[in-house]
């Protein structure tokens, strides 16, 4: 069983800057496409940004382009969500995923096999 756990959530405030992590515990992990997901409260789950383990360029939501920057360290095992210029809208419990597959697209979370916990993060107006 892969287990995923995030960290790194907070309260921060507009405009503040906020890294995320995602450890992964399967040693495999530079065989995974890693991908994050929000959701916000009363929200479907939604596709943030997702980085092919092939070294494929990153893929990104519109919302988030531009501000947001997905990266992964294959030998901590982990996956980062560089997250600036944040606001009331980023609001959102904060997924990390994982799947087997490199090819897009990379926007449905039935795609993917495993999932992580979730972090919040708040950002205050």
């Amino acid at each position: 069983q892969v287990h995923l756990v995030e960290s790194g959530g907070a309260l921060v405030q507009t405009g503040d800057s906020l890294r995320l992590s995602c450890a992964v515990s399967d040693g495999t992990f530079s065989a995974y496409t890693m991908a994050w997901f929000r959701q916000a409260p009363g929200a479907k789950r939604e596709f943030v940004a997702a980085q092919p383990w092939n070294g494929d360029k990153a893929n990104y939501a519109d919302s988030v382009k531009g501000r947001f920057t997905i990266s992964r360290d294959n030998n901590k095992n982990t996956v980062y969500l560089q997250m600036n210029s944040l606001n009331s809208e980023d609001t959102a419990v904060y997924f990390c995923a994982a799947r087997r597959t490199y090819r897009g697209p990379y926007d449905n979370a039935q795609d993917y096999e495993y999932w992580g916990q979730g972090t919040q993060v708040t950002v205050a107006s």
